[in-house]
C-alpha cells in the first residue's frame, strides 16, 4: 500500500479516470475498511495448480543475478546500488594485497557513471581454454570465474572468493567499459544491456610496459535500481576511506565531477595504516593515554599440504567513553558478526589484563571475581585485522570468520605482545588497570541494582511493566511494541491501536543518555526498566534477540525538538544495550502526519509540505485555506491516529538500519557523547537544513 500511495501522489495533477480519482481519493485519505476487504491476498498469491516440467525455468548466464539480483547485492535499493561500487574497488584492493597495486582511483562522473581505476597487473587479456574467450570477457561475463580459487589462482589472500564480483556489476548496468593496459597493449571492451559484449575483447592502441592496470566505467541499469541511480559521495568516501586505512601505503582517490567546479575530492594514503585508523576513529573522544598498542605476527599452517601464511594486526587504545569500539576484518572484509579473530582477543586481552590486575594488587586476592571481558574492553577502540589465504565464513554475507586456527594465533600473537607492552609501560599500564577496575566495581554494583530493584519490584525482570498494554498475541513475528512519547498519545494509541498485535508503552519523560552513562545507572530509571522488561530477552552483552516479544518496536514520538531528543535516546540505548534489535532490522520510527486538511466534508492528510502542496493542487485550493499542522500526537483522536500512524494498510514506518556500524558509533558518540565540540559542528553544519523549528 505504501509503494502505491507514493506512485500516487507523484502522479497528481495528470489526467485520471473516474476509477483512478476514485483510488487517489482512498489513497489520499486512507483506504476503507472495505476496499481492503475486497482484496484477497491468498488468491494473489495461488500460484499454479499444475505444476509440470513446463514451470521449472533455467536461467543461464548473467540472467540469473538480473531476475534475483538481492541474493547477489542484497538488494536494490541505494545499499545494493553502492555495492556495485565496493565489488570493482575490491579488484583493485586485491591487487594491492598481492602486491601489485599502490594507487586505485574512483570518479562520481557528470552522467552519474562510475569509473574505477587501478595501477594493478590488468586482467588477463589472452585466451582462456575452458571458456574460449579472453580472461577479461570470462571474468566479465561468466559468474564464479577469476583468479581468487585455489592454489592456482592469482592471489595468495583475497577479499572476494566467489568470483561474482565483476560479472554481478556487468548483469546489473546498462553497459560496462573495460579497458586494460598490459605487456605494452591497451585492451578495450564493452558490454550492453545487462552483461552483452558489443564485440570481443580488441587491443586499441599500445603503452609502456610500466604501464599496467585496469579501468572500469559502468552505468547502473534504471530498470533494475528503481529507487535511485544517484550515488553518494559520502557513502563512497566513507568507504573508500576504511579501505586506505586498512591498506597501508596505498593510495586512493575520490574526486565528484557532478556540478561545478571546483569538484569535490579526497585523497587517501595512511602509512601508519590501523594505528591512524584508530586515531581516526577516536579523533572526537578524549584518549586516556596518548599510546595506541599495536600487535601483530604471522603463523604458517599447512593448507591440504600447501605451507600457507596468515598474518594478524591490531591496534587499540582506551578512552575515557564507557561504550566499546570494536571492528574486525578478514582480507578487508568488514566482520561485524565478529567470529575467531574476535574470539582470539578476547581470550587475550582478559587473560593478559587478568594477571596484570592481580600482579599488580589492582585486585586483591579477596576479590573473588575475575575481571571479564566487558571489564576488560570499556571505552577500548580497536581493529582488529586478519589476512588468510582460504578464510570460511559462516553464511553468505561473510559476516563472521570461522577459522579455527584464527583464534589461536590472535591469541597467542596478542596475548604475547600486549603483556610485554604493559610490563614496559608501568605508567600506561597502570592508568588502564585505573579504567579497567572502575568497569569492573561498575559491573558488581550493576548487579547489586539488579538484585535489589528485583526485591523492590521496580523492575522485575519476570513481570512485565502496569504501564504496557500488551496484545493478546504470543507470536512475536507479528506483533508490535509501539514506545510512545506521554500519557496523553499513549491513551490515544491504546484506543486505535489492534490490540490482538499492537501493544502500547507510553514513556514519561525523557529516559537517561546512556552514552554518558556506566551501566549500573540505568536502573535508576524507571523508564528503561519498562522497555527492557516489556521488549524481552534482556540487554547488554547478555541481550537475546532470539527471546523478544516482538519484532517491530516502533519508536512513536511528535514532531518537535523534545520528540526529536527523546527518539534518539531511545535509539541510543538500543544501539548500546540492544544493538542487535537495531542489526536484524526490528527497530522502526512512526511517520504521523505533519498536516490535516479538512475539506468538503473530507479530512487530507500530508507528511511533508510538498505533499501539501501536491493535495492543494489536487483540490485547487489556495495556500492561505486554513490547516491543522500537528505539533503532538497527542492533538490527534484515537481514530486519526489509527488511520493515519498505526493501521498497517495505510502508515508509513522507516525501518533502522546498521548499512556502517563505524559511522553510526561515530554520529551517536558525536551527538550523545561527553565531548561539546562534535556537537557543536554537527549543528553549525547542518543549521541551515532545519525547517518549522519549535523554540
Amino acid at each position: 500500500m505504501e509503494e502505491k500511495e507514493e506512485k500516487k501522489l507523484s502522479e497528481l495533477g495528470e489526467e485520471e479516470t473516474p476509477e483512478e480519482e476514485k483510488l487517489e481519493e482512498g489513497v489520499t485519505k486512507g483506504l476503507s475498511d472495505k476496499v481492503i476487504e475486497n482484496i484477497n491476498e491468498a488468491e494473489l498469491e495461488k500460484a499454479d495448480a499444475k505444476y509440470t516440467g513446463a514451470n521449472i525455468q533455467v536461467l543461464e548466464g548473467l540472467e540469473a543475478v538480473r531476475k534475483r539480483p538481492g541474493m547477489y547485492i542484497g538488494s536494490t535499493s541505494s545499499t545494493g546500488l553502492h555495492h556495485l561500487v565496493w565489488e570493482i574497488v575490491d579488484n583493485g584492493i586485491d591487487e594491492a594485497l598481492a602486491g601489485y597495486c599502490n594507487e586505485i582511483s574512483v570518479s562520481i562522473n557528470a552522467d552519474n557513471t562510475i569509473t574505477v581505476k587501478d595501477n594493478g597487473r590488468g586482467i588477463p587479456v589472452d585466451i582462456i581454454g575452458k571458456t574460449k574467450k579472453s580472461g577479461v570477457e570470462t571474468v566479465y561475463t561468466i559468474l564464479h570465474a577469476g583468479g581468487k580459487f585455489g592454489a592456482g589462482g592469482g592471489y595468495k589472500v583475497s577479499g572476494g572468493l566467489h568470483g561474482v564480483g565483476a560479472s554481478v556489476v556487468n548483469a546489473l548496468s546498462s553497459y560496462v567499459e573495460v579497458t586494460v593496459n598490459k605487456d605494452g597493449g591497451v585492451y578495450f571492451i564493452r558490454f550492453e544491456n545487462g552483461g552483452h559484449p558489443k564485440a570481443p575483447l580488441a587491443k586499441i592502441g599500445t603503452c609502456s610496459k610500466e604501464e599496467h592496470g585496469t579501468t572500469v566505467i559502468f552505468k547502473p541499469d534504471p530498470t533494475i535500481f528503481k529507487e535511485t541511480t544517484e550515488f553518494n559521495y559520502e557513502t563512497i568516501n566513507n568507504r573508500l576511506r576504511q579501505m586506505a586505512f586498512l591498506n597501508k601505503g596505498v593510495k586512493i582517490n575520490l574526486i565528484d565531477k557532478r556540478g561545478e567546479e571546483p569538484f569535490k575530492e579526497n585523497h587517501y594514503k595512511f602509512d601508519g595504516g590501523i594505528k591512524q585508523y584508530v586515531e581516526f576513529l577516536n579523533k572526537d573522544s578524549t584518549p586516556l593515554t596518548k599510546d595506541i598498542i599495536s600487535c601483530d605476527g604471522g603463523q604458517e599452517f599447512d593448507d591440504s599440504g600447501t605451507k600457507e601464511l596468515i598474518w594478524v594486526e591490531t591496534a587499540m587504545q582506551f578512552t575515557t567513553n564507557y561504550n566499546r569500539k570494536i571492528y574486525s576484518y578478514c582480507n578487508n572484509v568488514a566482520t561485524s558478526d565478529g567470529g575467531m579473530h574476535e574470539e582470539g582477543f578476547a581470550l587475550a586481552i582478559v587473560r593478559v589484563f587478568n594477571n596484570y590486575a592481580r600482579n599488580s594488587k589492582t585486585l586483591k586476592d579477596s576479590d573473588k571475581e575475575r575481571l571479564n571481558f566487558d571489564d576488560c574492553t570499556e571505552g577500548l577502540t580497536c581493529i582488529i585485522s586478519v589476512k588468510h589465504p582460504n578464510p570460511q565464513y559462516e553464511g553468505q554475507t561473510k559476516g563472521k570468520l570461522g577459522n579455527l586456527e584464527v583464534k589461536k594465533l590472535v591469541s597467542n600473537v596478542v596475548g604475547e605482545q600486549l603483556e610485554r607492552f604493559m610490563n614496559e609501560n608501568k605508567t600506561v599500564a597502570l592508568e588502564i588497570m585505573k579504567k579497567v577496575k572502575g568497569a569492573y566495581d561498575a559491573r558488581l554494583a550493576a548487579k547489586a541494582a539488579r538484585e535489589n530493584t528485583r526485591r523492590k519490584n521496580s523492575i522485575e525482570i519476570s513481570t512485565l511493566p502496569g504501564k504496557l498494554s500488551d496484545c493478546s498475541s504470543n507470536d512475536p513475528k507479528e506483533c508490535e511494541l509501539f514506545i510512545v512519547e506521554g500519557n496523553s498519545a499513549g491513551g490515544s494509541a491504546k484506543k486505535g491501536r489492534d490490540s490482538r498485535f499492537q501493544a502500547i508503552l507510553p514513556l514519561r519523560g525523557k529516559i537517561l543518555n546512556v552514552q554518558k552513562a556506566q551501566e549500573h545507572r540505568i536502573f535508576h530509571n524507571a523508564e528503561i526498566g519498562n522497555m527492557i522488561n516489556a521488549i524481552g530477552g534482556g540487554y547488554g552483552a547478555e541481550f537475546d534477540v532470539t527471546k523478544i516479544r516482538y519484532h517491530k518496536v516502533v519508536i512513536m514520538t511528535d514532531a518537535d525538538v523534545d520528540g526529536s531528543h527523546i527518539r534518539i535516546l531511545l535509539l541510543t540505548f538500543f544501539h548500546r544495550f540492544m544493538r542487535p534489535l537495531i542489526d536484524q532490522g526490528y527497530v522502526y520510527i512512526a511517520q504521523p502526519p505533519l498536516y490535516k486538511l479538512a475539506y468538503k466534508n473530507n479530512d487530507y492528510y500530508a507528511y511533508n509540505d510538498e505533499q501539501l502542496d501536491i493535495i492543494r493542487n489536487k483540490l485547487n485550493i489556495k495556500s492561505t485555506y486554513p490547516i491543522q499542522r500537528y505539533k503532538g500526537l497527542g492533538e490527534m483522536d484515537a481514530s486519526q491516529l489509527e488511520e493515519t500512524t498505526m493501521d498497517p494498510t495505510k502508515r508509513k514506518m522507516l525501518r533502522v538500519t546498521m548499512d556502517d556500524a563505524i559511522a553510526a558509533d561515530q554520529v551517536f558518540n558525536d551527538l550523545m557523547g561527553e565531548e561539546v565540540d562534535p556537537r557543536t559542528e554537527y549543528i553549525e553544519r547542518n543549521a541551515k537544513f532545519v525547517k518549522n523549528l519549535d523554540i
